[in-house]
């Protein structure tokens, strides 16, 4: 598999600026003790602003190039893996995040369940990704299929279906054309 990612990751952060995920923390209820898990969190660039606010980051991440990147950051902890089998003990995180990457992923519903499966009963999950029903959106969404990245863009709705709602909550939170699924595990 070509690893597209690699060959953007030293010059990564210059294109897709960092700032502060404002929106995130708030959804995360942060700070709180505790350990978070930023999965396809490739150079940091969002868990930089986390980490000081958790106990304890940990980005999981296919790229190894991009994950040399966040070993670059103070506080972050690299670990090169696929989404669908994280390294990880079933509830071993009270936070997750997946920040603009679940369209990248082989096997989105594996995924999601791995990501299930490691949240602590009480812990929080939130999964940000582009509003596919934007024309912007599906510009890039074509870009990146000419690219040849594997990349397929789910709808919110689409993302919603994909967590189990029988012993947790779910709920979505638009903001332009980004869309924001949170997911609670019952404690």
């Amino acid at each position: 598999m070509f690893d597209h990612f690699g060959i953007l990751a030293p010059v990564y952060e210059k294109f897709i600026k960092p700032k502060a995920p404002d929106q995130i923390i708030k959804l995360l209820d942060l700070p709180t003790p505790g350990r978070l898990l930023d999965v396809g969190g490739g150079t940091g660039r969002v868990s930089v602003f986390l980490e000081s606010l958790v106990d304890e980051v940990i980005i999981a991440d296919l790229s190894h190039k991009m994950l040399i990147q966040s070993h670059l950051k103070p506080g972050l902890h690299p670990v090169c893996s696929h989404s669908e089998r994280l390294p990880f003990p079933d509830g071993s995180f009270d936070r997750v995040i997946m920040i603009d990457a679940l369209h990248h992923v082989c096997d989105q519903a594996e995924t999601a369940s791995e990501l299930w499966r490691i949240i602590k009963p009480g812990g929080k999950i939130v999964v940000e990704e582009p509003d596919i029903h934007h024309w912007a959106v599906k510009l890039v969404a074509v870009g990146e299929k000419l690219a040849l990245m594997r990349s397929h863009f789910l709808a919110p709705g689409q993302i919603r279906a994909l967590f189990p709602s029988l012993d947790g909550k779910v709920e979505t939170f638009y903001e332009d054309y980004i869309a924001r699924i949170v997911i609670t595990k019952n404690g």
